[in-house]
C-alpha cells in the first residue's frame, strides 16, 4: 500500500469514486443558471467548478448590497414601526 493511501485511511478521508465526481459535478451544473440552459451538454467538470466559484462570489456580492440596502432603509424608518420590525428580521 502507497504512504499516501495509508496516510489518507489514518486521517479519516474518503476517496470519491469518479461516478461520485461526476454525479456532484452533475449537480453542480444543474444548480448553474449559466450553465444550465446550454444546448451543449458538453461542459468541462473545470469550467463547471469555475462557474461556481463565480456563481457563489455573485450571490455574495448580490447579499451584501441587498444587506446595505435594507440597512439604509432601516435608518430611513421610525425604529419602533411594523417596518422596521420586518427589515430587521431580514437582516438576522
Amino acid at each position: 500500500m502507497s504512504s499516501r493511501r495509508s496516510r489518507s485511511r489514518q486521517s479519516g478521508v474518503t476517496r470519491i469514486s469518479d461516478d461520485q465526481m461526476a454525479d456532484l459535478v452533475y449537480k453542480l451544473q444543474q444548480l448553474l443558471p449559466e450553465i444550465r440552459h446550454r444546448r451543449s451538454d458538453k461542459v468541462s467538470a473545470a469550467k463547471i467548478l469555475q462557474e461556481t466559484c463565480n456563481y457563489i462570489r455573485n450571490l455574495h456580492r448580490e447579499v451584501d448590497n441587498l444587506s446595505g440596502r435594507l440597512a439604509e432603509l432601516l435608518e430611513s424608518t421610525d425604529g419602533e414601526s411594523a417596518e422596521a420590525a420586518v427589515i430587521r428580521s431580514l437582516l438576522v
